[in-house]
């Protein structure tokens, strides 16, 4: 699992970025991979990365 934190998130679209020290670029989410209620900018997060045609991408996210 990476750790990383959130960097952006926009909660119209239900998107974000994540910033960690596990990747170049900052990984993509979608709220439908997390579940719950939205993520704010700067919270803790534990998540796998896989690779999408887009770039990094977290699934299994889980807030610390």
């Amino acid at each position: 699992m990476a750790n990383g934190k959130v960097d952006f998130f926009n909660n119209t679209g239900g998107y974000g970025f994540i910033e960690t020290e596990d990747a170049d670029d900052d990984v993509f989410f979608h709220m439908e991979d997390v579940g719950g209620p939205d993520l704010e900018e700067g919270q803790e997060l534990e998540f796998e990365i896989e690779d999408s045609p887009k770039g990094p991408r977290a699934t299994n996210v889980v807030r610390n």
